[in-house]
């Protein structure tokens, strides 16, 4: 059988450029993302057909059970040091670092090898914590990784189904990358479900110490019915109050909410005051890193893509490395009143920064003027973009206003610039 190979060419470039840098090369992301498939298989043989001898790879799988003496810092530090016989560079590779103890202070002596570069990776809520850099000390460098992007997922599937189709597998199942590689609609639910309660969310449980599971996984729950809904603690604590008789406390919504973002299941975007310039720390929205975890706690009874459709915007910029923020345009009736109207995405990198849209359609006028009327009510000269599910060509108005499909969107990372 032929084995599918899924390139990650956008992940490889950041190692690429990371390359000798003198720092620890840390890949976070989600579990079951492909972090460690990136390093052993595509960074690997990118540094075999570049020119680097085998014997110059050092990679071991801390989760191998041949190799468990490896765990004692003491005899890993050792077995890599006995390895490097000349001044040429080194590649070490440590799969689920986070297995050996005080891992932080080997990695840290490792450094101070001149001919070295360090590249690791871990799959566990005590390593993907999203402060894992101080444990480095400031000697750390951070690439993040996500499940595989329609455009990714697209290129698996391509020659099996129309786009379409490829696109409702996507949007109920996901991007994990084992996901891409099934033929069975059950397998893929059952995977997602052993996933999203038997790794993400115990994996959080025992990291925290968390004493009712049941409250963590209501809140899960109430999140993933409501993505891309305003939300803040107190409301969703009087959520637990008035539909689930349980009292539960803000700061500890509050506290598991840190948990789920910690963990990288979840993301926030705050709210931002286009005319003020400010902030508005609350409510927020929350989006999820991988729509199948998502779908896959609901036990996939949720399925309306008008909101998916927005989640996988969302987790699209974030992933092309943009800044997110909810943007909120304060303007005043004709009856005089004031009201507080949307832009879905501010997205913002460097001196990058686009005001996105998310609408399944604007087939209808009432439904084109509804998108572009927050658009119209911003005075600047950064781009203007409606993403829709119609299949449209892609097209600028009289407004400036530019209107795309989501697939234009999705398969082009250069999208936005044109």
């Amino acid at each position: 059988m032929k084995k599918i190979i899924i390139n990650r060419d956008y992940y490889l470039k950041k190692l690429i450029d990371r390359q000798s840098n003198g720092l620890i090369k840390i890949v976070t992301g989600i579990r079951r993302c492909g972090k460690s498939y990136l390093l052993n298989e595509i960074f690997v043989k990118y540094l075999l057909e570049n020119g680097v001898r085998k014997d110059h790879i050092i990679s071991v799988a801390l989760d191998n059970v041949e190799d468990d003496e490896l765990l004692n810092p003491k005899i890993l530090s050792k077995f890599i040091k006995d390895k490097i016989i000349d001044n040429e560079i080194y590649y070490v590779i440590l799969d689920e670092i986070q297995l050996v103890d005080k891992f932080e202070f080997l990695l840290n002596g490792l450094l101070r090898i001149q001919n070295i570069d360090i590249y690791v990776t871990g799959s566990n809520s005590k390593f993907l914590s999203s402060d894992i850099i101080t444990e480095f000390r400031g000697r750390g460098d951070e690439i993040r990784i996500y499940p595989l992007s329609f455009s990714e997922y697209y290129s698996v599937k391509k020659n099996d189904t129309d786009i379409n189709s490829i696109w409702k597998d996507y949007y109920t199942y996901g991007g994990l990358p084992l996901i891409a590689l099934q033929k069975s609609e059950e397998i893929k639910m059952d995977y997602l479900k052993t996933q999203s309660q038997n790794i993400y969310l115990n994996d959080i449980v025992e990291r925290n110490n968390i004493r009712d599971k049941n409250n963590l996984n209501s809140l899960v729950n109430i999140i993933s019915s409501a993505i891309g809904s305003l939300t803040n603690p107190k409301k969703l604590a009087d959520t637990f109050n008035s539909k689930l008789n349980l009292n539960i406390s803000n700061k500890t919504i509050s506290t598991y909410l840190d948990y789920l973002e910690n963990a990288f299941l979840i993301e926030k975007s705050t709210r931002f005051d286009i005319k003020g310039k400010k902030y508005i720390d609350t409510p927020m929205k929350y989006y999820f890193t991988d729509i199948g975890i998502r779908n896959s706690l609901l036990n996939f009874r949720q399925d309306e893509e008008t909101h998916i459709m927005e989640n996988i915007i969302y987790i699209e910029l974030r992933r092309r490395g943009f800044s997110v923020d909810v943007g909120v345009i304060d303007i005043r009736e004709k009856n005089g009143k004031r009201k507080q109207i949307e832009i879905d995405f501010i997205a913002n990198k460097g001196n990058n920064k686009f005001y996105i849209q998310s609408a399944l359609t604007v087939a209808t006028e009432d439904k084109k003027n509804q998108e572009q009327r927050p658009l119209l009510k911003v005075n600047d000269f950064f781009k203007k973009i409606i993403i829709v599910k119609d299949s449209i060509k892609r097209k600028r108005d009289d407004n400036g206003i530019i209107t795309m499909d989501i697939f234009d969107f999705l398969l082009d990372m250069d999208s936005l610039d044109y």
